[in-house]
């Protein structure tokens, strides 16, 4: 009964506060408010930028290795990239990829990829440098898509390299602008090619990279239409583990299988960089950490700056209720019962304009999700974290304004003018 009738009063006398004194009150508040949305506005903008990248690094696969000319990260224990190393790299092949099929044990699946552009044309309707992706079969297994319309590849179209092509739905609306694209013939390089299937919409990772914006022909039909002949052309091999796989395990036998179909020496280096998803994952890791630092920094200071407001108000308030506070311990008030009273008092005032500050975050997040692509969400944990903030800030700046009223003589409190 005495805690309900602490916050029952404490509730009162910040009523009260902020009704008789609404402009300290407002200006006092505001600094709790702008250090909340300061502070959360950013962890909720990090946490969401976070789960975008985990997102699109979850769509390149966490059992996925990419064989390629050159590694993502620079060498481990160095921060600078070599690149002159790897120029004069050869790049992988489609034959490259069939060896490893037949000759890997822990492998599920592989792919052989690379991309250019080309003037598509249907019609009168013409796309100048759209994306070509010319691969070889089993990226659909390898890169988990799904046909929204239409087929996928069959095993001999890929072989033959039949004029058949698989397009992204922002393709499809932009040459056919709402007609079914299955069926229809477009025209890359001046050759026909049949549309046997249009991709299920993916959207854009945080690389800028979608299956929605490509052209999905057959890499044996490319090399009628393009040179990759130690060209670098971002070719790629795309090796998608077994489950249950040990990783360790799995990329030992890649490397050993690339190092043999390269008759690469026991004492030379790779001529090839076995990119992992989980390197880039924690580049990223380290990116997010002095990130969430920053904006703990910068939140803080704003915070801090909103406890001084706060505790301004109170040592006002102890003033303005000193002859209160007399009566109240002429009566046989405990002086828990008023220290307790004004730390309440001095939390509810930093939880209210931390409460204003979380709804100020939230009316952002709508604006900006409906305003562009990417999406905001104010977590509950950051809901939590910005009560918990503001109530830590309310007892810290409250706690030396409690402890004076706390000790007031109530003989001297009483008779004060």
């Amino acid at each position: 009964m005495l805690l309900l009738r602490l916050i029952y009063e404490s509730f009162s006398f910040a009523a009260n506060s902020l009704t008789a004194n609404k402009l300290r009150t407002i200006l006092s508040l505001l600094g709790v408010t702008i250090g909340i949305f300061a502070i959360i506005s950013v962890f909720t903008v990090i946490d969401s930028l976070e789960g975008f990248i985990r997102d699109s690094l979850n769509s390149l696969g966490s059992n996925m290795v990419y064989v390629q000319k050159m590694p993502w990260t620079p060498p481990e224990g160095e921060t600078e990239y070599p690149f002159w190393k790897y120029q004069n790299r050869p790049v992988p092949t489609l034959e490259e990829t069939e060896e490893v099929i037949r000759r890997a044990q822990t492998i599920d699946n592989a792919a052989f990829l690379f991309g250019f552009g080309r003037k598509v044309q249907y019609g009168s309707t013409t796309l100048d440098n759209a994306v070509i992706m010319a691969t070889s079969g089993g990226l659909m297994d390898v890169w988990n898509l799904e046909i929204a319309q239409g087929r996928y590849f069959t095993d001999s179209e890929m072989r033959n390299g039949a004029p058949a092509a698989v397009i992204g739905h922002e393709i499809a609306d932009q040459l056919f602008d709402g007609l079914d694209p299955v069926g229809r013939t477009i025209k890359i390089q001046g050759q026909k090619f049949n549309i046997i299937g249009v991709y299920t919409p993916m959207g854009q990772d945080a690389f800028g990279t979608s299956m929605d914006r490509y052209i999905h022909i057959s890499v044996v039909k490319s090399y009628y239409m393009i040179d990759v002949r130690d060209r670098d052309r971002g070719q790629t091999i795309c090796i998608k583990a077994k489950d249950n796989i040990d990783t360790d395990k799995f990329m030992a036998e890649l490397e050993g299988i690339m190092r043999t179909i390269r008759r690469l020496k026991p004492m030379e280096e790779n001529d090839f960089a076995l990119n992992e998803v989980s390197i880039v994952a924690n580049q990223f890791d380290q990116f997010f950490v002095v990130f969430n630092l920053a904006g703990a920094i910068i939140g803080g200071f704003s915070i801090l700056v909103g406890g001084f407001g706060i505790a301004n108000i109170m040592f006002v308030s102890v003033k303005e209720r000193t002859k209160i506070i007399g009566i109240q311990k002429s009566l046989g008030a405990k002086r828990y019962f008023i220290l307790l009273q004004f730390i309440f008092e001095a939390i509810v005032l930093s939880v209210i304009g931390g409460v204003i500050g979380l709804l100020l975050i939230y009316a952002g997040t709508i604006i900006v999700n409906q305003s562009t692509d990417f999406t905001i969400v104010l977590t509950t944990g950051n809901i939590i974290n910005g009560l918990m903030i503001s109530s830590v800030i309310g007892f810290l700046a409250g706690f030396m304004p409690a402890r004076a009223a706390a000790k007031l003589d109530p003989v001297i409190a009483i008779n004060s003018v």
